[in-house]
């Protein structure tokens, strides 16, 4: 017996795991006639003709074992907006996928790489072949999970990586700032086999329990604000005592935490293995969740090269990141060759201002987006009248500057997973959370990475590759990851 279109979309909204989902989801499409629209080349979209062009060439020349001709063809075009199939609009029509052409053509691409990475010198020159490896995976660049600011909400985070992890497509290069930091710390200072622990939630719960309220005051006001010391405990408890390039040689992720100057006239960090591999996570944390108001600025600790812990910038403290940078995606782009981000995000400030693109018109973006620009100009044009005036009060001031930096920041990413607007405000998930809340919030974090899994899995999968292939060969050093491995 059919299902109705009702009952279609109450029993998506109730799928126990992704394979339900994904059933589900197909049954739908069929339904709605989204497959239909998958099974078609034609788009206005994208450039289909193009795209299938080259899916035919690269057919053709790997069938006839043409080596040199694939190395040239693949050097026409290895990025990730080729034709315009990275176009989001592409991955809102149909909730299981995009155009069978498009996963073709990267899987394609994907497989092509393989085989060249594979072949032996008398197959193909390797000289010519690890130079052109080098281009490619510094021309097609690498993505990154992003995941903000959140309190509490952390354990919605904790649900997407974990979703991400659990289909591995979780990239290697991560950031996160006060909530989003800590989940960042915990994928980077646990192994792969050890990942499974971590994400249970009677793990997380019997933390919580025993350090009642700390993961409340990450961000908002608690009943109590816990002491420095009883914050510091409760990182110690989650956080193993690495330093940045002791988690990266633990785990292979590179983690990423913004931290502020707690001084006026400095610049943000972003700490990582990179630029401060000897610089100890907890105490990174510990600046990542100093919410100016609540606790007091962080100096940072270090390891030195016998092995005991000495003060860094010990001239300089530190606050939460979020505040400037929470999410920092100029500086991985610099770092890592980074040109893709998927972010997590939960601040509630932001949340009502990114919509779910399939419920909106066309228009509606492009005015948001016009007049956030027109309201930021005013705001700073504003801000730089009343700078003379407001330094008078140093109070006052401090309190414009931080309002300037959180307006100016950009919250979004390529692909962007959103809790539900239920959870805009999340004050009431803070008193206590039981085992049964903490499993929901990580269950809401990974339903909602159910519907971006293929967008992520195409937008993602040549890049992997490419890593794939630095990891087990010397084709591939990437200049973003030579210090941090």
């Amino acid at each position: 017996m059919l299902m109705t279109k009702r009952k279609l979309e109450r029993a998506l909204a109730g799928a126990r795991d992704y394979d339900q989902w994904r059933e589900i989801a197909e049954q739908i499409d069929r339904r709605s006639g989204a497959m239909r629209w998958r099974e078609v080349d034609q788009s206005n979209q994208y450039d289909y003709l193009s795209i299938r062009s080259r899916l035919e060439r690269l057919r053709d020349l790997r069938t006839r074992d043409d080596y040199s001709g694939l190395l040239f063809t693949l050097n026409e075009g290895i990025h990730g907006n080729m034709g315009g199939m990275g176009n989001a609009a592409l991955y809102t029509r149909a909730l299981s996928g995009t155009k069978h052409l498009i996963e073709a053509y990267i899987g394609e691409v994907s497989d092509a790489l393989e085989l060249l990475a594979g072949l032996d010198d008398s197959q193909i020159d390797v000289e010519e072949k690890s130079d052109f490896f080098r281009r490619a995976d510094q021309c097609f660049g690498h993505s990154a999970l992003m995941m903000s600011g959140s309190g509490a909400l952390l354990y919605f985070h904790a649900g997407v990586v974990k979703c991400l992890w659990q289909h591995r497509l979780l990239p290697q290069v991560l950031s996160g700032s006060s909530g989003g930091a800590i989940v960042g710390s915990l994928l980077a200072t646990h192994s792969d086999e050890e990942l499974e622990g971590v994400f249970d939630p009677d793990y997380l719960a019997s933390a919580v329990e025993h350090t009642k309220g700390f993961l409340g005051a990450l961000g908002f006001r608690p009943p109590r604000v816990l002491k420095p010391e009883e914050v510091r405990a409760r990182i110690d408890h989650f956080i193993p005592d690495l330093t940045f390039q002791e988690s990266f040689e633990r785990s292979g992720r590179l983690i990423n935490i913004s931290i502020a100057p707690a001084e006026t006239h400095q610049t943000s960090r972003l700490l990582n293995a990179t630029s401060s591999p000897n610089v100890l996570i907890r105490e990174a944390l510990m600046a990542s969740t100093a919410v100016p108001g609540i606790y007091p600025s962080v100096m940072l600790l270090a390891r030195d090269k016998y092995g005991d812990k000495k003060p860094y910038l010990p001239s300089r403290k530190w606050v939460d990141g979020a505040v400037s940078d929470d999410l920092p995606a100029k500086r991985l782009a610099r770092l890592y060759g980074v040109n893709h981000f998927v972010v997590s995000q939960t601040n509630p400030h932001v949340i009502p201002f990114i919509g779910d693109a399939k419920r909106q018109s066309k228009a509606l973006p492009v005015l948001r987006v016009a007049a956030t620009r027109t309201a930021r100009e005013w705001l700073n044009a504003g801000a730089t009248l009343l700078q003379k005036p407001l330094s008078r009060s140093p109070a006052i001031h401090q309190l414009l500057n931080t309002t300037l930096a959180v307006v100016n920041q950009d919250y979004v990413g390529d692909i962007n997973v959103l809790p539900p607007f239920r959870f805009r405000n999340p004050m009431r998930l803070l008193d206590s959370l039981s085992v049964g809340e903490i499993d929901d919030l990580i269950g809401i974090g990974e339903r909602a990475t159910w519907p971006k899994l293929e967008m992520v899995r195409l937008q993602t999968q040549i890049s992997r590759t490419l890593r794939r292939i630095r990891d087990t060969s010397d084709l591939i050093e990437s200049p973003g990851y030579r210090r941090a491995g």
